[in-house]
């Protein structure tokens, strides 16, 4: 399978820089840049602006440390340092100074391949996490997912574990029609299989918290014959 993925290597060691990138090739990262001194690597880390950097740290110009701490200086991409200095000061300041791994010369390329990739996941993990917003206000419903917590026009709502798997689902697609079948499914957990009634009891319960009138929802309405829906204008 393919990444599409850039990956700067920074070594002075010709070997090094053409086993890497067979290797990473043949392990589907096909995008692998290379440079031989600091300078390069720096210019090419700009120029690229690569999803992960392995720095080797004694270069023909000067340390790989220092380049770390310019990549760091603007940006939070992994680094992993690749040495022979194996000492464990070496790892500890590797680590210090912004590197998210530290792998010791000689080693396997396929296990740096493995990194690479472990890298990348986590990397990819975070930019979800950080872009992805807790919570979502719509018309005069505030629902905060992280404490789990719902609020109309600045006010609590007390609601029951399934209750809030509703509105949660709800809030999620304002105004589209969700089945009943679509409701259970993603709240219970489980196959429909004819439980009607479940669904409409805990709609019924909701209502009687979201809306001023219950028996004439202004909010959760009936789609007859084909679900609910819940209007909202995004205000």
């Amino acid at each position: 399978m393919s990444l599409n993925k850039k990956v700067l290597i920074v070594d002075d060691e010709e070997d090094i820089l053409r086993l890497l990138k067979t290797v990473f090739i043949k392990e589907g990262i096909e995008n692998v840049y290379t440079a031989a001194t600091a300078a390069d690597g720096f210019s090419q880390f700009q120029e690229i602006e690569p999803d992960i950097v392995i720095l080797d740290i004694m270069l023909p110009d000067g340390e790989g440390y220092e380049v770390c701490k310019k990549i760091r200086s603007i940006s939070n991409v992994p680094i992993l340092f690749l040495s022979a200095k194996a000492e464990e000061i070496d790892k500890i300041l590797g680590l210090a100074i912004g590197g998210d791994d530290y792998i010791t010369k000689p080693f396997s390329p396929k296990e740096v391949a493995y990194r690479i990739k472990a890298q990348l996941r986590r990397a990819d993990y975070q930019q979800v996490e950080e872009k992805a917003d807790p919570i979502i206000k719509i018309g005069p419903f505030e629902l905060d997912e992280q404490r789990v917590e719902l609020r109309k026009n600045g006010e609590m709502i007390e609601l029951k574990p399934k209750e809030l798997g509703l509105i949660t689902l709800f809030l999620k697609h304002p105004n589209q029609i969700i089945s009943k079948e679509n409701l259970y499914d993603k709240v219970w957990g489980e196959d429909f299989f004819g439980f009607d009634n479940t669904v409409m009891v805990h709609v019924r319960r909701l209502r009687e918290k979201i809306e001023e009138e219950p028996s004439n929802p202004k909010y959760l309405i009936t789609v007859k014959g084909l679900g609910y829906k819940l209007v909202v204008k995004d205000e």
